[in-house]
Formats: C-alpha cells, sequence, structure tokens
C-alpha cells in the first residue's frame, strides 16, 4: 500500500496513475486529518506527504505516525522545500524529500526503497512478537538459567549460583532451548540481547 497525502486533488490522482502504474495500490488523502482517520493496514506500506496542508502539516503529521505507525517510511514532497524544512524532516526519519514537480523516476525508486524498509520493519515486528510468546512460555526457573547461561556461565557454574545441580540444570537448559526454539548457545545470546533480557554477572 502507499499511501498519499496532498490537498491538491490533480496531484492526486496524478501520484495514484502513477503508483498504479508501478503495480501498488494506492489510496489517496486530501489532508492529515482523514489519512489519521483510516485504519492501519498489516501489510508493507509507505507515505507520499505533502509538507503544506490543511490544519495539521506534513511535518506534524510525520511526528503522530512515528509514535503509532513505525514500520511506514515517509517519502516527503514540496513545492516550496528550503533547505532548514528538509533537515528537519530528515533527521524526524524521513526517506525521502522531493521537490515539485516530482520526477517520476525518482519518487518510483524512493517507494520501492520505502516498501522494501517497510517490510523488513513488519518482519522484525513478526520475529519479536515470536520471541515474547517463546520466552513467555518458560517457567521462572528456566528464565534464570537462560540469564546465568547467556551471561557465560557453565551449567556447573549455574547450578552453584541457583542452588541446584549440574543434572538439574541441564534438565531446565534443555526445555529453555527448546521452548526458546533455540539451536546453539550463540543463537540463545542473540535471543536475549533482543529481548533486552537483564544478563547475570560473570563470576
Amino acid at each position: 500500500m502507499v499511501f498519499v497525502v496532498d490537498d491538491d486533488a490533480s496531484v492526486r490522482r496524478s501520484l495514484e496513475s502513477l503508483i498504479d502504474s508501478a503495480g501498488w495500490q494506492a489510496e489517496t488523502f486530501a489532508s492529515a486529518q482523514e489519512f489519521l482517520s483510516s485504519p492501519r493496514v498489516p501489510a508493507p506500506s509507505c507515505l507520499v506527504l505533502d509538507v503544506a496542508l490543511p490544519g495539521l502539516n506534513g511535518l506534524e503529521l510525520q511526528k503522530r505516525v512515528a509514535v503509532d505507525r513505525t514500520d511506514m517510511p515517509i517519502i516527503f514532497i514540496s513545492g516550496y522545500g528550503d533547505v532548514p524544512m528538509t533537515v528537519q524532516a530528515m533527521k524526524a526519519g524521513a526517506i525521502e524529500f522531493l521537490t515539485k514537480p516530482v520526477r517520476a523516476d525518482a519518487l518510483l525508486s524512493a517507494i520501492q526503497h520505502g516498501l522494501e524498509r517497510s517490510h523488513n520493519a513488519l518482519q522484525r515486528e513478526v520475529e519479536m512478537q515470536a520471541l515474547r510468546v517463546h520466552f513467555a512460555s518458560l517457567t521462572r526457573r528456566e528464565r534464570d538459567v537462560m540469564a546465568l547461561v547467556t551471561s557465560g556461565l557453565l551449567n556447573k557454574q549455574v547450578g552453584a549460583e541457583l542452588g541446584i545441580s549440574e543434572i538439574t540444570v541441564k534438565a531446565h537448559r534443555g526445555n529453555m532451548m527448546r521452548k526458546m526454539n533455540a539451536r546453539s548457545l550463540p543463537q540463545l545470546v542473540n535471543m536475549a540481547a533482543t529481548l533486552r533480557i537483564e544478563l547475570a554477572p560473570m563470576y
């Protein structure tokens, strides 16, 4: 999905035609408020956004999108872009700032880049959600073992730290690795880092 927010009806029609011809699905809006009231689409998407809009302007809309639609890259278009405005937009995360009349090839290239970024962001979110589900399935003891193992302790050291036998540690560790769907210790360490688990100190 490629969303277009521009108060000029002729620009909206032109961009919609260009986007459709490239094989993407376009949806256009005349104002920021109109766009914000639309339902979120659970698919790769990007936003082609005019800076000057009635009511909420493009830069203000960018701030709103950055909060609750982090997987939606923004491409700004403007008829009077200046350097400070461009810098502000780019610092806030815009992937491109194009001036009108916009060259078709430049816009299509930016949209392609934006959709790829959106796809990657959504994929990361799916993977993160799966990790959270796996971690939530662990018992308290399995979480303790995971924290200590990923901090670099050996089974024997983990047992001493938790006051349990090495055999029991191995059993908890096996269950934890299976539930986390981790095939190796390095992979488990990466998972712990992604989840930002507070790791136990080295001994």
